[in-house]
Parts: C-alpha cells; structure tokens; sequence
C-alpha cells in the first residue's frame, strides 16, 4: 500500500513537469522553424505555449504509465527554410535543448530555494514539483536525441550522413518505430540514456555552482 501510494504521488508530483517538458519542446520546434523560414507551424496555430495545442491524449498517457510517450508533431515545411540542411538540423536539436534549457531554469530554482527558502510543507511541496520538471526534462530532452526514427536526433543524423548512405537509412526507416518499442521493452537503451542523463545533469550542476 506504501509503495502504491508513492507510486500516486509521484505520478501527481510530474504532471506539471510533463505538460511543460512536452509543450515547451514543441514550442521550440515550431519556433525554430518560423525563425529559419517556414510559417506553417505558425500558420496551424502551433506557435503557442498552450498545452492544449501541443499535447497528444494517447502519448501523454503512455509517457505516465510507460515513461516513454509523444506530443502532437509540429507541422514544419523543410522546403521552406533559407537553408534546409541547417533548418532541418536547428529545429530537430530545438526540442531537445529546450528542455535542457528547463532543466536548468529548475536547478537555479531548486538551488535558491535550498539556500535562501525555510521550508514546511507546502515549500516542500513546490520544491518537489520542480524537482520532477527538472528530471523529466532532462529524461525528453536526451531520449528525444537518440538517432532513431521518429526522434529528433535521427532527422540530425540524417542530415550529416553521406548520401550514399540515406537510402539504407530510408529503407529501416519503416520499421523504425517497431525497433525503437522493442529497445525500450527490452531496456536496451537504459545504459545510453542512464548516461546521456548522467552527463546533462553533471553539466547543469556545473553551471549552477559557478553562480553558488
């Protein structure tokens, strides 16, 4: 029953944390677009910090209940970008840093509040919220860089392969979705991205202890 009712509090504890690690990295994407050329995320009513617009019923559900989910896609035009290249690669890597840009708003916060805040109950409280918005945009914005299709950091690495070797990426492109299920059923990918979480915290710790 104890664990149970851990489970419940930390579960209501990361809600806040989720619809803002979820609709911020979608902002980003569409923001980047709209900065590089493109208007059709801005046109489809996607350049908005309402979770409303970002937010997928289905992969929000599963990111409570599966720790891995998804948001409603930005709709972006590569085509239209001055570059599409550099475009493509700007705004895939803008979700991402969006939420490391978070997870480090989090940290000073949670920095200041240690140091400066008494803390009772409700103190704790907020402080535990942040704490959650802090880990879980750390958690999206390096799972979302893995080079696998349909995550952010396949459409960079798409970008920088050579061409002779795109239309092999095309071709398992199709089951992308399939291997990825598979990787993370089977906690392939924990030791990468135990890692790749590790590394970003180490560096936001890093940058907060240079100002405390």
């Amino acid at each position: 029953m104890a664990a149970l009712k851990t489970q419940i509090l930390g579960l209501l504890l990361s809600i806040p944390g989720l619809i803002l690690a979820l609709s911020l990295h979608e902002f980003a994407h569409g923001f980047a677009a709209y900065k590089m050329g493109d208007n059709t995320a801005k046109y489809y009513g996607r350049l908005s910090l309402n979770p409303f617009h970002h937010l997928d019923p289905i992969g929000t559900l599963c990111l409570f209940l599966f720790h891995f989910g998804w948001a409603k896609p930005v709709p972006i035009n590569p085509y239209n970008f001055r570059s599409r290249r550099s475009g493509i690669i700007v705004v895939s890597l803008a979700g991402p840093v969006m939420n490391f840009l978070v997870a480090l708003i989090c940290a000073f916060i949670l920095a200041v509040m240690e140091r400066f805040v008494h803390f009772n109950e409700f103190v704790f409280f907020i402080y535990q919220v942040v704490l959650y918005c802090e880990i879980l945009n750390i958690g999206l914005g390096c799972f979302n860089l893995i080079p696998i299709p349909p995550l952010d950091g396949s459409k960079v690495l798409l970008e920088l392969l050579p061409y002779r070797y795109r239309d092999v990426f095309y071709q398992l492109e199709r089951y992308s979705s399939l291997i990825l299920v598979a990787l993370l059923v089977t906690n392939v990918l924990d030791p990468v991205l135990g890692t790749m979480r590790s590394v970003v915290t180490l560096a936001i710790n890093f940058i907060v202890g240079l100002v405390f």
